[in-house]
């Protein structure tokens, strides 16, 4: 184990577990400038002989494809002791059934490694946010609200559509929490645009950007629902403007 910035940090305590020993001492070097103290494992069983018996850790970024024990395996491990920590996987897989094999393990999120710092650095914040401070319209007793089939849990970052699980990535979850939360107002392309990239981000195609970008995710938001239940139609498009949850549709 390698730990970096070993006093408390205020941001927070993130383990790091990748055999990519040039990888990982990257991550933790930036997670280091961006406030954070970082621990890093070379595999799965150090890692797990650690988060088993300190308390400390907040997030686990996890690699997926490492010798001997696994991502995945690392992660059944994890939870199978009871062991709660949200778990971001970093891979170079980026087939969508390694991501559903991913959340539907207890996964929080599934990010490429060839995607920019900043990407994962926002993933974290909302981790982070989420844990700290509940949504609205959640219920503050167990962290869980409810819209009609809906049930989100804000503390775990999963989501049910009539007791289906519905594979929701982070982003996707904090998504659906916004729109279903709103009590049925319409919720701008640049309201859904900030939860992703964060707020006051400057997309390079200007609103067009912001539209395109959200489109992707509602789409896919969409499809994961009709998955579960093939009449799903709460999300409905505001043209020009964003998009409205529905609770009579489904």
């Amino acid at each position: 184990m390698t730990e970096v910035n070993s006093e408390a940090a205020a941001r927070g305590h993130i383990a790091i577990v990748d055999d990519d020993e040039m990888f990982r001492e990257s991550v933790a070097r930036n997670l280091t400038d961006a406030g954070y103290a970082a621990r890093t494992f070379g595999d799965g069983r150090s890692a797990l002989d650690h988060l088993g018996s300190e308390h400390d850790t907040e997030i686990v970024l996890l690699d997926w494809k490492m010798p001997g024990l696994t991502g995945i395996d690392v992660l059944q491990r994890l939870r199978a002791r009871q062991i709660e920590i949200p778990v971001i996987f970093l891979t170079v897989l980026s087939d969508q059934v390694y991501e559903e094999a991913g959340l539907l393990g207890g996964a929080v999120d599934f990010i490429e490694k060839s995607r920019s710092f900043s990407i994962l650095l926002r993933r974290i914040e909302l981790i982070l946010d989420g844990r700290k401070t509940p949504d609205a319209g959640t219920d503050r007793s167990d962290g869980v609200s409810r819209h009609g089939m809906l049930c989100l849990d804000h503390n775990s970052h999963r989501a049910q559509w009539n007791g289906s699980a519905l594979g929701l990535t982070l982003t996707e979850f904090k998504i659906v929490a916004l729109l279903a939360g709103s009590g049925g107002r319409d919720v701008s392309y640049r309201e859904i645009y900030d939860i992703v990239h964060g707020e006051g981000f400057l997309a390079g195609d200007g609103a067009i950007g912001y539209r395109t970008n959200v489109r992707a995710f509602i789409k896919r938001i969409r499809q994961k629902f009709r998955d579960a239940d093939p009449g799903f139609d709460c999300v409905h498009n505001y043209p020009g403007f964003g998009y409205r949850w529905h609770d009579g549709g489904g």
